[in-house]
């Protein structure tokens, strides 16, 4: 056995963090949809949302700005996000892109991580730290099993664009916990709060910023017949399955008409957990 000291997974900074503005961008994961609070901007909370609460109270000039909107596809990311982005000169900057492309039938990772690629140039020239964030494992659901080859080819891409730009990476793959149906909300594409709290102490490991977010407790499994689990999958499909396949049909999204819930860098207001 070596001398050397043993390694931990998170060693958490001495030092205060060095941000003080943090921009998001991405679609409705980044927004915080599936994670409901009527006093957030925009009426949704989430990770990033978490995260810039617990920036903020390591810091006395600190603002926060989210850009991200529900629906959108990597190209409108990238079209409507990057540039308003650029010009509140962050210092830091969250970017989680293409998940709504990889999910869409024939679509391919190489070519959506190009687009990400270049996203990550024009932001990098900010100077800003980059933090990307990997897609989740969806082996543990059937409806988004047969994705899982295509998320883990785009990822191996998102680390590589990591690389070339120096960029932090959050792996979600590799965040086992949340790869359970009772972290994810009715409509079971979007995480609940406690899918949501996770990626936040995720995202907080990733920058290694000491916090206080505990993990919050999943309700046991419930106990269901085969015919009550069936008839909730029938409930899921009729009100969140067909629409969405309806809005893909009519090249729909949700995020139409929808605006950013922070598009202006702005104090964080403090939240007291029960």
């Amino acid at each position: 056995m070596s001398g050397h000291e043993p390694r931990t997974p998170y060693v958490p900074n001495d030092t205060p963090h060095p941000w003080h503005r943090y921009v998001a961008l991405g679609d409705s994961f980044t927004e915080g949809i599936g994670d409901p609070e009527p006093s957030a901007p925009g009426g949704h909370r989430g990770w990033a949302d978490r995260v810039a609460e617990v920036l903020s109270a390591q810091s006395e000039d600190f603002a926060y700005a989210n850009l991200a909107v529900r629906g959108k596809l990597i190209a409108q990311i990238a079209d409507e996000q990057v540039a308003p982005a650029i010009a509140l000169n962050p210092d830091l900057i969250t970017l989680c892109a293409g998940g709504n492309d990889v999910i869409r039938p024939g679509t391919d990772p190489d070519a959506i991580a190009v687009q990400l690629d270049d996203m990550v140039t024009r932001l990098d020239r900010t100077g800003a730290a980059i933090v990307l964030i990997t897609g989740i494992d969806t082996n543990f659901t059937p409806v988004f099993r047969p994705f899982r080859g295509k998320v883990a080819i785009y990822n191996e891409n998102v680390r590589a664009v990591a690389e070339r730009h120096d960029c932090i990476v959050a792996d979600q793959w590799g965040l086992k916990t949340i790869q359970d149906p009772r972290f994810f909300a009715d409509d079971r594409l979007h995480m609940n709060p406690l899918g949501h709290q996770e990626v936040a102490r995720l995202v907080l490991r990733a920058l290694n910023v000491p916090n206080d977010l505990q993990a919050m407790e999943a309700e046991p499994f419930p106990e269901r017949t085969w015919r009550e689990a069936r008839s909730e999958d029938l409930v899921w499909a009729r009100t969140h399955l067909v629409p969405w396949v309806l809005r893909r049909l009519r090249h729909q999204s949700s995020g139409d008409d929808v605006e950013a819930k922070r598009p202006e860098p702005s104090p964080v207001l403090l939240r007291r957990e029960d």
